[in-house]
């Protein structure tokens, strides 16, 4: 049993599963940044742009009654085909794939900058005249 604990714990302490954590709990943090954008800020302008249609508010009622929102037909339990619900999914989807694409584009470009910054100059190798002249110095050192 001791060999198993010891074998999670060099699995969970390396550096790859650490960092992935890191990434998740970043990108659920992210993921509410980016819905919060979605809901509250481009939805309304795109609800506003489409004369006021609340595309999480369009369904289609299968069962029979009539129902203003989406909200009363789920609360009087009526099968309903909530479509709006959906398209609002996907143009979430849509800007957080924006969103990690151009943040991963940025990336790239500073990894980019990074690799093509030029190495340190090497020192030229000396000359042959040079190698004579430290010949002939350490020669008159051990004199």
């Amino acid at each position: 049993m001791s060999n198993f604990i010891t074998e999670f714990k060099e699995f969970a302490m390396r550096g790859n599963v650490m960092d992935m954590a890191v990434g998740v709990i970043i990108g659920g943090a992210f993921g509410k940044i980016v819905s919060s954008l979605v809901s509250d800020v481009i939805m309304p302008l795109v609800g506003k742009c489409t004369g006021g249609v609340d595309f999480t508010n369009l369904f289609v009622n299968l069962g029979d009654g009539e129902f203003k929102t989406l909200q009363e037909a789920q609360d009087a339990g009526a099968a309903v085909l909530a479509y709006g619900s959906f398209i609002q999914n996907i143009i979430d989807f849509l800007i957080i794939a924006l969103c990690i694409f151009l943040m991963i584009k940025g990336i790239n470009k500073i990894s980019k900058k990074k690799a093509e910054e030029p190495a340190p100059a090497e020192e030229p190798a000396p000359t042959k005249d040079q190698e004579l002249l430290a010949e002939i110095r350490d020669l008159l050192k051990n004199k």
